[in-house]
């Protein structure tokens, strides 16, 4: 048998990393991510059930639900991003919809994005020069879509002043690296 290694989205084995200023990026490949769509007229059973799994309330619109074990981002009516670390949730689709049972549609999604991090006290200023969100007015666990050089991204307030997790399209992972540590240089 083959002794395989899986390249993380930015083409290496070891994640990239950009430190310019006060602001870090840094490639996060240990992320699991499953979406999740409550089937019509399971809507209730649906966010019972992920409710019991997240341990917390349902993010409704522009939040998300920062765990121990998982977050959700809302995505659309009764549609959540579930992310967990890939070290103890590899098979994270398959612990949802064993969960969510008949109630939900539940998609693998871990390698069909990329997670960035962009953490330092001037990332607003990154963040200004990226997208059209009104970063100054986010709060830890806000959490919406955005247009990132021409790219549909997710973008989450992690922490309250410094932090937000990108995840883009890892088809464009590098495109999506290039934008933001461009916008770095810019900025800072």
């Amino acid at each position: 048998m083959h002794d395989l290694q899986p390249f993380n989205a930015l083409a290496g084995r070891v994640p990239l990393r950009a430190d310019i200023g006060t602001v870090t990026l840094h490639e996060t490949p240990n992320v699991a991510l499953a979406s999740v769509a409550a089937r019509l007229g399971q809507e209730t059973a649906c966010n019972t059930a992920l409710r019991d799994l997240l341990g917390t309330d349902l993010p409704g619109p522009g939040k998300a639900a920062l765990g121990d074990s998982f977050d959700a981002l809302w995505t659309g009516p009764d549609q959540w991003m579930i992310c967990a670390p890939y070290a103890t949730h590899e098979d994270l689709a398959d612990i949802v919809k064993t969960r969510l049972g008949p109630s939900a549609s539940v998609t693998e999604q871990s390698d069909a994005w990329v997670c960035l991090d962009l953490i330092g006290p001037g990332v607003n200023a990154v963040m200004e020069r990226l997208c059209n969100l009104d970063i100054h007015m986010m709060e830890m666990g806000d959490a919406t879509r955005t247009t990132i050089d021409h790219l549909g991204c997710l973008v989450v307030r992690r922490t309250p002043m410094n932090g937000f997790r990108i995840l883009g399209p890892r088809s464009s992972a590098e495109c999506l690296f290039h934008a933001i540590r461009t916008a770095m240089r810019s900025a800072l």
